[in-house]
């Protein structure tokens, strides 16, 4: 089983590309992705907690029906190497 500190890291990482990738034009993404960022790094909070919102977060947008369909491997060669 993978070390749940380095899954958020991994996650961190990732997320970091998404707000940093200038061809993903709705800024809302690019929010959500620093929103969730944010609250993942946020060490005060316990592990659980914070992995529940973050989940949260992205889930209430990818449910929002103006998001355009767009998968994580669209986010290329990412790899948590």
């Amino acid at each position: 089983m993978a070390d749940p500190e380095v899954t958020i890291k991994n996650c961190v990482m990732m997320l970091q590309q998404m707000m940093e990738d200038n061809t993903i034009p709705p800024r809302n993404i690019r929010r959500v992705a620093d929103d969730t960022r944010k609250v993942l790094t946020k060490e005060s909070e316990p592990l659980g907690l914070r992995a529940a919102t973050a989940i949260s977060i992205i889930d209430e947008i990818s449910n929002d029906p103006n998001m355009p369909s767009m998968p994580v491997h669209a986010y290329g060669n990412w790899s948590p190497s």
